[in-house]
């Protein structure tokens, strides 16, 4: 359950981690993921663990929620926390698995393989989560709402995951240049559903997604193609 104190407006970046030491924690995971709203490609998951011994460390001062940064900011960024984080996980859930168990049951569970890889390998304290649901991992967690623009250790994994989804849309353009995943990353553009309507879905399509599942009974076959 969340405490008020998380859903109090006004927060800034860093604020979650400086309450997280007023707690007595030291070891915080942040997790968020990217590509909910896409018909096509994978949501990607991502963890960050933060040593809070460390929150004067430079290269914390380039995060913020992903969104908010350019991409060359968020490539940038990307470079640092690989660097310098204490430890970091990536899962992504393809599209079949989405079609099969829904989008939102599908990041909550990329997001707890997340958590999980990293408590494995690592003392972990607390646990952060983006949005307001909490995910299945044994120890203290916050769902927090707009965690990205309020934790750190939230902001950093939002970078992982934005940046890793991107990169792999645009080698999904390699292979499907018609889609023009490279510019709308699977996102339902004007181009990309004009692509869907004149050559069907490709593989990495959510076939349960309006504008998609219109045109499931013409999935493409890139072997055949090939």
């Amino acid at each position: 359950m969340q405490i008020s104190l998380f859903s109090e407006p006004g927060w800034e970046i860093g604020d979650v981690e400086d309450w997280c030491v007023q707690s007595g924690y030291r070891w915080v995971v942040g997790v968020d993921e990217a590509g909910r709203g896409p018909l096509a490609g994978p949501v990607q998951a991502a963890a960050v663990l933060l040593d809070l011994h460390q929150l004067d460390d430079q290269w914390l001062k380039s995060l913020n929620d992903s969104k908010k940064l350019s991409e060359t900011a968020r490539e940038d960024a990307f470079q640092a926390i690989v660097e310098n984080a204490c430890a970091f996980k990536l899962v992504a859930k393809d599209a079949a698995l989405i079609d099969q168990i829904n989008i939102l049951q599908a990041s909550l569970e990329a997001l707890a393989d997340c958590a999980s890889a990293i408590s494995a390998e690592h003392d972990v304290d607390f646990l952060a989560v983006d949005g307001n649901q909490r995910v299945e991992w044994v120890g203290k967690q916050r769902a927090l709402v707009k965690g990205d623009g309020r934790s750190l250790a939230i902001a950093a994994a939002s970078i992982l995951a934005k940046v890793t989804r991107d990169r792999m849309m645009k080698e999904s353009h390699e292979k499907w240049p018609e889609y023009r995943f490279d510019s709308n990353k699977g996102y339902g553009s004007k181009v990309h559903l004009q692509a869907i309507e004149t050559y069907g879905p490709c593989e990495i399509h959510r076939l349960s997604f309006a504008g998609v599942k219109e045109h499931s009974h013409r999935l493409r076959d890139l072997k055949c193609e090939k």
